[in-house]
């Protein structure tokens, strides 16, 4: 039956051979792809009728492959100056007239220091090439003309019709064409997507739901027009065609037709077609190329190590100027710096990367923080450097569980202690109407009165419960059962599924009040009245709520009475230019907002058949258009939203995170911002950030007025210029208008403010608000998370020793207790969390300050020339005697200093300065060419060793007890 399908048109401009090669090399080399995307077509089951070549389906997050790994890794090692110079002073022993001592005393420290990289960097890059492995490993179930086969997703292809069970993972973009759910429609987790823990509802292509099985699917002659890849996640364009049925079907194809991957199932079992695959997914376009990450602290010891190679080269010239600049000077200025190379040791290198695989290793076994995973053990001591913590609203300030707490009809306002006055209306409505109906002669004019409420009321919550995208499911012991409970709609078996909490609140809640919603399909929705009545909806249209229209809405038709009724809810600054005027809903949206409430605008309109034909007519062609889809569909849409009747406003609150108050208080003693994202109108955002603590009840709050030009944002810049200590709350018009015109000059102030709340924001403003944070700071900044204070201490702690004592054989005599300094703890765990002002002086970057550099310097300078000039000084009769007493002291020297160093004492430090100690013991034996043995064993050297290690030590010692004494650093006071 496909032998008469048209042949595909050819592609023009393009060598089929060239179009080969430029793909599989830019996999290879991962690259962005052969040539600009394009739309495609895709006939449903025959991946083989492709109009273009596609990429493999293979999910890719390694930072190398087989062939880049030893030359990325050796290029990401050497492009910083820190190790460029120990390469170049190994090369350089590879000239004769440069050698001073053995190759090997140059290349074995590179080569530990290079192999330890390289270990660390194939332990991560196997780590994710097995996650990458499981990924595309996993196997589904494929539609074929031969029945379903088992397939990974690796060996999917665009066309191929995929089964995806619940609970599993989508393999790539594909559309929904058919569900296992009765109500015809299925939910999506997306938090691996987009991050958010709200779930989506998804629908399939109406004509192919309607199909008896799913076989069938492979029996029409069907294709989808898609649009190019992108990087849009919440929008999509496309068509869906069946050419075999007369007339032909043609859908339109929107953001609520496709399962992107990455998303898992949540409900039922689905049926997708494949349209895009490997570096043409949604998800692996919003993902950067995976880099080699370098710490802050990182960057701040090659900067110190240019500083230490300027200070060479200063000396070399000097002792260079000292002869005279005789001879071949410029080698003997190389020489020189070969000579004095030492005094940047090799061995920092090694402890380095050493204490960032245990500092890694520590924060994966931390108990209070259960669960998490190291992706990157290259830059562990940046939790100590966080000055900025942004934060959304909804489900990490707040439980993202939403309670009903108020509905306002204009006139009355009911509250939780009055919903039972609801639920009377309501009651009254459907119980005692027939025996007292409207037409009664001689009602009483109260009664008038409450049958007037009465139907305002019901009208309401009627709204509420048929305007929303929330499915009821019916589940028995734990296994979904849509057979029996289904038909007695038990409540016990009852659960609601939504896309959103706040729909499940305000469904739930007419639930409580006496209508429920029991039943709901793709086309018909079933509502249960106090009667047990049951009330049958017709859904002829449904306008999903976006981001961009802040609103929702659908039609509905009463199968009892025949009536078209368009029911909308949404955002108030949308729906006050769309119901009929009056007075009182900006007041009353704004007092509801002050009280921490996210307020919706409900209302309603009638439409009659012929009103409603017309609209769909409209819509219909307006959706299957290609070009300019979206703003077709608004225009067709809001032909309707107009005049509109205002019903209610509603409030629901989210509940916030029960440990949220102390957390921010924490973060804000412990010096580090904290900024609020959020979509919420600006009166939510405000109550939620002091309720939440995030601005506290004696701080002044400035609200930043609505602008909507240069002018206007100037004139109110200089007025919030004038504030001090004042939290800063601004909508995202206003942000908009602000980053656009004075960019610099908002960020200057807003940095300055103690929290900022940012509300109305929509998610690219989330992401543009983080962008310009760091680079107008050039701080670190984070999303959510829990800051650790001990790692950048410990590492600054076992950086300075070792850039104090520099020669090479440090690297295996005194490795040990330097590196045992990432054990240290200058306080305990408990006391850091009670003391978060601590925290301020790593932001200060103090432990490896310019000024604390120096001072170690001159340290190392002073115990240098005490070493060396007090070996000259006791010389006896022979060079060698100098060696060792030299030798030893300086090992001695580093021992101490390393104690000296260390604040809290761990028995495995006793142990390394031990095994140190017996290791410089035990290598005598070898070095017996360079060190006198039997002049070590006489009372001469011990007595000469200990003086000089005395003169080099004590007076450090006696300053470190003075500064304790009269000038304690700040955690001191509670250690003591």
């Amino acid at each position: 039956m496909y032998s008469a399908l048209p042949p595909l048109p050819p592609l023009k401009d393009e060598a089929p051979g060239v179009a080969v090669v430029l793909i599989q090399c830019c996999e290879w080399l991962r690259c962005c792809g052969a040539g600009e995307p394009r739309p495609r077509t895709v006939w449903l089951g025959h991946p083989e009728k492709r109009d273009q070549r596609y990429p493999r389906n293979v999910i890719n997050n390694q930072k190398y492959n087989f062939f880049t790994f030893l030359p990325g890794v050796l290029f990401n090692q050497f492009k910083y100056f820190f190790n460029l110079y120990f390469l170049l002073l190994a090369c350089s022993q590879f000239v004769p007239e440069m050698r001073l001592g053995a190759l090997y005393t140059y290349w074995v420290p590179l080569g530990f220091v290079l192999a330890v990289t390289i270990i660390r960097e194939a332990v991560e890059e196997i780590r994710c090439y097995l996650r990458d492995k499981e990924v595309n490993s996993q196997v589904y179930s494929r539609l074929t003309a031969r029945g379903t086969v088992k397939v990974k997703s690796c060996s999917i292809q665009v066309g191929d019709l995929i089964i995806v069970e619940k609970n599993q993972r989508v393999p790539a973009d594909m559309i929904f064409l058919r569900t296992s759910e009765k109500n015809g429609s299925c939910f999506l987790r997306t938090d691996q997507l987009d991050g958010e823990t709200d779930w989506k509802l998804r629908l399939p292509v109406a004509c192919t739901q309607r199909l008896p099985t799913a076989a069938d699917l492979l029996q029409i002659r069907s294709y989808v027009y898609a649009e190019e890849p992108n990087i849009d996640i919440h929008n999509f364009v496309g068509t869906f065609t069946r050419e075999d049925s007369d007339p032909p079907i043609s859908e339109s194809l929107s953001i609520e037709n496709t399962l992107w991957a990455g998303t898992v199932i949540a409900s039922g079992t689905v049926v997708g077609v494949v349209l895009y695959t490997g570096r043409e997914l949604r998800s692996v376009m919003n993902t950067s190329n995976p880099r080699s990450k370098i710490g802050l602290f990182d960057l701040e010891v090659n900067c110190l190590t240019k500083i230490l190679f300027g200070a060479l080269v200063v000396v070399s010239l000097v002792m260079v100027a000292l002869q005279h600049f005789a001879g071949r000077w410029y080698l003997q200025i190389i020489r020189f710096l070969l000579l004095f190379s030492n005094i940047i040791p090799i061995s920092l290198r090694v402890n380095l990367d050493m204490g960032k695989i245990v500092y890694s290793w520590v924060i994966r076994r931390d108990s209070k923080i259960p669960g998490t995973v190291v992706r990157s053990s290259t830059i562990p001591e940046q939790l100590g450097r966080i000055s900025y913590l942004l934060t959304d609203k909804t489900g990490t300030l707040t439980q993202n569980e939403m309670v009903f707490k108020r509905l306002h009809l204009g006139t009355v306002a009911y509250g939780l202690d009055s919903m039972d006055e609801v639920q009377s209306h309501i009651f009254s409505i459907y119980t005692q109407q027939p025996q007292d109906p409207p037409a009664q002669k001689g009602p009483a004019l109260t009664t008038k009165v409450r049958r007037t409420m009465s139907s305002r009321v019901h009208e309401a919550v009627k709204a509420i419960a048929l305007c929303h995208n929330v499915t009821p499911v019916y589940e028995s012991n734990g296994v979904t059962d849509q057979a029996e409970a289904e038909k007695q709609y038990e409540d016990s078996c009852r659960v609601y599924q939504a896309s959103s909490p706040d729909e499940v609140a305000l469904v739930q809640w007419t639930e409580s009040v006496g209508l429920t919603l029991v039943g709901r399909d793709q086309s018909s929705m079933q509502l249960r009245t106090p009667g047990d009545q049951i009330l049958n909806f017709t859904i002829l249209q449904i306008f999903p709520f976006t981001y961009e229209s802040k609103r929702m809405g659908i039609i509905v038709r009463d199968e009892s009475t025949g009536e078209i009724t368009f029911y909308m809810k949404g955002a108030d600054v949308v729906m006050a230019g769309i119901v009929q005027y009056n007075d009182w809903l900006e007041e009353e949206c704004g007092n509801m907002a002050r009280e921490g409430l996210r307020v919706l605008v409900v209302a309603k309109k009638s439409l009659a058949e012929e009103q409603y034909q017309d609209f769909e007519a409209r819509y219909v062609q307006a959706k299957l258009s290609v070009h300019d889809r979206s703003l077709k569909v608004a225009t067709v849409i809001e032909s309707l939203e107009m005049e509109m009747e205002l019903l209610c406003l509603t409030g629901v609150e989210d509940q916030l995170q029960a440990d949220v108050r102390p957390t921010l208080e924490t973060l804000r003693n412990a010096g580090i911002k904290v900024w609020m994202l959020t979509g919420d109108k600006l009166e939510t955002a405000t109550c939620t950030a002091k309720n939440a603590h995030l601005v506290t009840r004696n701080q002044d709050i400035h609200i930043f007025r609505l602008v909507t030009n240069r002018g206007e944002a100037h004139l109110e810049l200089n007025a919030f210029r004038r504030k001090h200590d004042c939290a800063l709350v601004i909508s995202g018009d206003s942000l908009e208008v602000c980053l656009k015109y004075y960019e610099y000059e908002f960020m200057e102030l807003a940095c300055q403010c103690p929290a900022v709340v940012c509300c109305r924001c929509a998610p690219t403003q989330k992401a543009q608000i983080v962008r310009l944070l760091q680079e107008r700071t050039g701080k670190l900044t984070c999303a959510v998370g829990r800051a650790a204070r001990r790692s950048r201490l410990r590492r600054a702690g076992f950086v300075l020793p070792v850039v104090v004592f520099s020669p090479r054989y440090s690297t295996i005599y005194t490795m040990f207790p330097v590196f045992s300094l990432v054990l240290d703890k200058d306080v305990k765990s408990e006391v850091a969390m009670l003391y978060p002002e601590l925290y301020k002086d790593l932001l200060k970057g103090r432990p490896l300050s310019y000024k604390t550099f120096l001072i170690w310097v001159l340290i190392s300078i002073y115990q240098g020339s005490t070493i060396m000039y007090g070996a000259l000084l006791l010389f006896e009769s022979e060079f060698v005697h100098i060696v060792a007493i030299s030798f030893t002291s300086l090992i001695l020297t580093e021992l101490l200093m390393v104690a000296l160093t260390i604040q809290t004492w761990h028995w495995l430090m006793t142990v390394a300065e031990l095994l140190s100690l017996a290791c410089y013991i035990a290598s005598l034996v070898f070095l017996h060419e360079f060190i006198d043995v039997y002049f070590i064993a006489t009372l001469s050297f011990l007595w000469k060793v200990s003086v000089i290690t005395l003169v080099s030590c004590l007076p450090l010692y006696v300053l470190k007890y003075l500064r304790r004494r009269f000038s304690p650093p700040s955690y001191s006071k509670l250690t003591s």
